[in-house]
């Protein structure tokens, strides 16, 4: 029985604690300067790769009803539209002409990263027998801030403003630079476009035959070609077809969710929605309806990238006989959030 402040109980499988008490930042403590060297050594022809999709893409809602498309509109000034807009028009002496500009943005819609305080649990950390919402390294949410970091409290009600999102929210990932060696798994490559469920055995079959291995730091990405799909749909995405088609993670095998605790990867990233198989099978009895989130982004603090667009790198490092590179990947620096759009560089 491990004990902090916070909890007394941690899940089983989990690293709650390991790094410090009040850690926020989950594996991304693996980002140091070994890792970031590492990934600068990968640099050899000064090219560089952007993987996030146009983030109108995938078009619609048919993939998630409750994440729409951004609503891109102008500002205001002096009620009219602050876009082309001429400052002549309040004064003949000015020549500026401005664009100013505003977005509504479903922050997971497109090329994304999870924040640890996007998937927590119910679980009893206290041990009062009673099962409560919690997330990683046991930060609750409606829990009260006690205003010693110089926070104002939260409202105590679990909502956004509560403190797991305060605490684990997607500025602590952008404050760390978001940046190491990247490496990339071809999964297109074993499964073509069938939708497979890649298990550990299934997923180091892959690496084996790729010559790709990891290291501590290191961020794991999976092309499956879901993404090149996403893409050549043109904004009128096949629900249909990208539910049933490409490989994802197999949440579900215990040996996999062990495989990813052991590598001592900092992050993990793929080009498909959800990384893992989702909706996940259906099963009875208490159980998460995703189980690599729930590993990943509750137990262990590993956090997880969406929809990245990995086709172009992923067919330039096979023409070269690689697959590792320097990744930049950090995401928006917004107190709070539980998920931020991304643009991700790799530089080969």
């Amino acid at each position: 029985m491990t004990r902090t402040h916070r909890w007394t109980y941690r899940p089983e499988g989990s690293n709650w604690g390991d790094f410090g008490p009040d850690d926020q930042i989950g594996r991304l403590n693996f980002l140091g300067s070994e890792a970031v060297m590492r990934g600068i050594s990968e640099v050899r022809e000064g090219r560089s790769f952007c993987l996030s999709l146009p983030l109108d893409l995938p078009g619609g809602s048919a993939l998630n009803p409750r994440r729409s498309p951004p609503r891109h509109f102008a500002t205001a000034r002096n009620g009219q539209s602050n876009f082309n807009h001429a400052l002549a028009r309040h004064d003949p002496d000015l020549t500026d002409v401005i664009c100013d500009d505003a977005v509504l943005l479903h922050t997971q819609y497109s090329t994304q990263w999870d924040s640890l305080a996007h998937v927590g649990g119910l679980f009893d950390a206290d041990g009062d027998g009673v099962a409560e919402p919690v997330y990683y390294n046991g930060w609750r949410a409606g829990e009260h801030i006690t205003g010693s970091d110089g926070g104002e409290p939260c409202c105590g009600c679990g909502d956004i403003e509560g403190v797991a999102a305060r605490r684990l929210g997607i500025e602590t990932m952008a404050e760390t630079g978001l940046q190491s060696r990247g490496v990339l798994v071809d999964l297109h490559a074993a499964a073509g476009e069938k939708r497979i469920a890649i298990g550990r055995d299934a997923l180091l079959r892959a690496m084996d035959a790729q010559g790709v291995a990891v290291e501590r730091g290191d961020i794991l990405c999976l092309h499956t070609g879901f993404a090149d799909a996403v893409i050549a749909m043109r904004g009128q995405p096949d629900a249909v077809r990208l539910h049933t088609s490409f490989a994802v993670l197999d949440g579900h095998d215990p040996a996999l969710l062990n495989w990813l605790t052991d590598s001592g990867i900092a992050a993990l990233a793929a080009d498909n929605y959800a990384v893992e198989q989702s909706p996940a099978e259906s099963g009875k009895g208490l159980r998460a309806s995703l189980p690599l989130h729930e590993h990943c982004l509750f137990k262990i603090g590993l956090p997880l990238g969406e929809l990245w667009h990995l086709g172009p790198l992923n067919r330039h490092l096979r023409a070269q006989g690689r697959s590792s590179f320097l990744l930049t990947a950090p995401p928006l620096r917004l107190p709070g959030a539980v998920g931020s759009p991304v643009t991700p560089v790799a530089t080969v």
